[in-house]
């Protein structure tokens, strides 16, 4: 079995390698993707050529990993359309921006009989903050319906914005049903009302252009281990008045402008977020791996990947006994299933057998299957690299499936 009809493959070395004798077909795409050699070049370069710290040292080495750093904060600025790079904070990912907005933006203003509002698809990583900060405040975390077909009633998230709501959080794409919000007319909703709208972007990042000031939005976050970058890496886009006015989240070094015992007083956005030793060689491989998706473009990545969105769904549609999960008419290329008689877990840990890696649990999204009814799902996840061979793969590892246990 060869998968070589897609030029994007050679890219990433991993998928050339064998589980259990059989060729992988990667289909956890929305788990963490897989890193393209340029970018792996990228980190290995960076520890063998110019590791030091940065924004401490005057040396070449520390001048060089401050530029190769901050150059990272240039290319994602760029790929955010944010207004200034002053407004890219860097995270260890989605979960940590989250946190920051929360503890710096939401907990010093919220009040007892506050609202939060969500929607019931979101990840737990924009659940469980607001629901941290509510408990400290008096607040509460409410959340706007969906479909059975899985896609946001916006209109009754829109009944949601009352005067109580003091932010709201919507993911851009669902990681489990691949729905794609409509994140600008949210927005527009959120700001008539003076409400601060923030998005997840952890699952729309591999897949679409995002211009946050197109989206109109306030805060957006986005991980860089799902955007083919390394693991621990991530950005927070907030408005800039909105920064000036947070403090702190975290104290150390580099976020500060004087301090003594006295008191400290604070550098300003971004650094101010950004204290201690930052994941370096991390964000020079996040950098290299926005220009890698530059180089291969979001009109080739959507066209590759509706084309498998489109084959993998009638694909498993075909199969007896299987139910899709999230039908949404804007979709990414997630596919969550289940077959009859069949756990999730047991289904997953039989694919692996065959060489074809989905994943298999709650995915993060306790209340969206509580929507559902059920403990867990399959989850195939595409990405531009995958190709129709894989599909057919995954589709012939479920009749094996089937066919073992009766």
């Amino acid at each position: 079995m060869t998968f070589d009809s897609n030029p994007y493959r050679k890219d990433f070395p991993i998928l050339a390698r064998e589980v259990h004798g059989k060729p992988l077909v990667y289909l956890d795409n929305a788990n963490t993707s897989q890193k393209p050699q340029v970018v792996i070049d990228a980190v290995d370069r960076f520890y063998r050529e110019t590791n030091a710290n940065v924004a401490r040292a005057v040396h070449s080495l520390g001048e060089a990993a401050t530029s190769a750093y901050e150059g990272a904060r240039d290319k994602l600025a760029r790929f955010i359309n944010a207004p200034t790079r002053d407004e890219v904070i860097f995270t260890s990912g989605t979960t940590q921006a989250i946190n920051t907005v929360a503890y710096s933006y939401a907990l010093p203003r919220l009040q007892p009989g506050d609202e939060i509002l969500v929607t019931t698809m979101e990840h737990h990583a924009n659940i469980v903050p607001w629901q941290l900060v509510a408990a400290r405040t008096g607040a509460k975390v409410i959340a706007a319906p969906i479909t059975p077909d899985g896609e946001l009633i916006v209109e009754e998230f829109v009944a949601r914005l009352t005067p109580r709501v003091k932010l709201a959080g919507v993911t851009h794409v669902s990681n489990v049903l691949g729905t794609v919000n409509p994140v600008r007319e949210l927005a527009k909703a959120c700001r008539t009302r003076g409400i601060p709208l923030l998005v997840d972007g952890s699952q729309a990042a591999p897949h679409l252009p995002i211009d946050v000031q197109a989206l109109g939005c306030d805060f957006y976050a986005l991980t860089g281990h799902k955007l083919f970058g390394p693991t621990g890496t991530g950005i927070l886009w907030a408005r800039k008045d909105l920064l000036a006015e947070m403090p702190p989240f975290f104290g150390g070094g580099e976020m500060i402008r004087t301090v003594s015992f006295d008191g400290t007083t604070f550098a300003d956005a971004p650094h101010k977020f950004e204290a201690g030793t930052p994941n370096i060689a991390g964000f020079v491989g996040l950098g290299a791996a926005v220009d890698y998706v530059n180089g291969v473009g979001f009109e080739a990545i959507g066209a590759r990947e509706r084309d498998l969105l489109a084959y993998a769904t009638a694909a498993l549609e075909s199969v007896p006994g299987l139910r899709l999960f999230g039908r949404a008419k804007e979709k990414a290329a997630v596919l969550s299933f289940l077959i009859d008689g069949v756990h999730a877990h047991d289904l997953a840990t039989l694919l692996d057998h065959e060489g074809v890696a989905v994943r298999s649990g709650h995915h993060c999204a306790h209340p969206l299957m509580q929507f559902y009814g059920v403990p867990a799902t399959a989850r195939a996840s595409l990405a531009f690299y995958n190709v129709r061979e894989e599909v057919d793969a995954l589709v012939a590892a479920i009749a094996k499936v089937r066919k073992l246990l009766g």
